[in-house]
């Protein structure tokens, strides 16, 4: 999210909907629906999203779209403060890739 070693402070709204790969409108939908989204808006109305927006929209994101939650559903997880990020596949992921490393190292 930065270029040349530049990290920005703010990004756009079509930015933040090319990081997810969705369109402006679905965003501006999230926010509606989800109030812990919340983005600022600059002098001339236009949303900026900074990183804890962007936090905050990829836990959405992986609900909606990776868990398969419907709005309502992510909302309650949201609102529960219950832990849906990532770190639980990752542990999953990391024991699947050493079980298949101490696999190999069997056939050696």
């Amino acid at each position: 999210m930065g270029t040349n070693g530049i990290t920005k402070l703010y990004y756009s709204i079509s930015e933040v909907a090319e990081i997810f790969g969705v369109e402006p409108h679905v965003l501006r939908y999230w926010e509606s629906e989800f109030r812990h989204l919340s983005p600022k808006k600059n002098r001339a109305g236009r949303r900026i999203y900074r990183k804890s927006d962007i936090a905050t929209l990829k836990r959405i994101h992986f609900l909606l779209k990776d868990k398969k939650y419907t709005i309502e559903g992510a909302r309650q997880v949201l609102a529960s403060g219950e832990d849906t990020d990532t770190t639980t596949v990752s542990r999953k992921e990391l024991a699947e890739i050493r079980t298949f490393l101490a696999e190999m190292l069997e056939t050696l």
